[in-house]
């Protein structure tokens, strides 16, 4: 004797794969906004450039995203572009922003130097070869200086040294023209606008090869 199997319906708790409620889509829209918040936060930052004192490697307009891993878990090398917190009100009153964005010349323990227009800049009294990333026609330095890094400090420099008032500029202040590691709030690796800028911003780790001294800081 055969038996018929009855024809089955679905019931009230099949799901529709088709169908996408309002959690779904709080979920599906939700995770990807977090982890976008995560990174803004804590791992990436983007900052535009108002001024001409990095030119030609960074542009007035230029849009540059950072890591904020450093120096929080890796360590600041000679050469690094930083985003750093105005250290003794080197920008004025005249401007909203308290940022600055310059390149990382000398480590602490380092004595940065120069002798005067048409001199290289030496550090720990190497003389380093800036023609790669320093704007040109411009001097190492239009005048004389000569600075000693001090503990969890740096020495930065504008690339467009004939118009940054960098560290060199600033040696009357509190900490005597050096940054504070502890201010500094990452390091840029690229230019993400406008289009036509696209690029990564590599360390010229050459220029720094002979110095010695420490390696980074953090």
């Amino acid at each position: 004797m055969t038996v018929n199997q009855a024809p089955q319906t679905p019931s009230d708790s099949s799901a529709d794969p088709e169908r996408m409620t309002l959690r779904d889509l709080i979920v599906w829209a939700g995770i990807p906004l977090v982890i976008v918040l995560f990174l803004r936060l804590f791992v990436i930052g983007v900052y535009e450039i108002p001024s001409a004192s990095m030119a030609t490697t960074l542009q007035v307009g230029d849009r540059v995203v950072a890591s904020k891993l450093t120096p929080r878990f890796f360590e600041i090398k000679r050469g690094d572009i930083v985003i750093f917190k105005d250290p003794n009100n080197w920008l004025g009153e005249t401007t909203k922003s308290n940022l600055l964005i310059k390149r990382v010349i000398g480590l602490p323990g380092d004595t940065v130097a120069c002798a005067g227009a048409g001199q290289p800049v030496t550090v720990n009294g190497h003389a380093i070869d800036d023609s790669a990333f320093i704007r040109d026609g411009v001097n190492p330095s239009d005048y004389a200086f000569s600075v000693t890094v001090t503990a969890d400090h740096l020495f930065v420099m504008g690339d467009n040294r004939s118009n940054s008032a960098d560290s060199r500029v600033h040696q009357g202040d509190g900490d005597h023209g050096l940054v504070p590691v502890n201010d500094v709030q990452g390091v840029a690796f690229a230019i993400y606008w406008p289009i036509s800028h696209w690029s990564t911003l590599n360390r010229p780790d050459d220029a720094f090869a002979n110095v010695g001294g420490v390696e980074g800081a953090k």
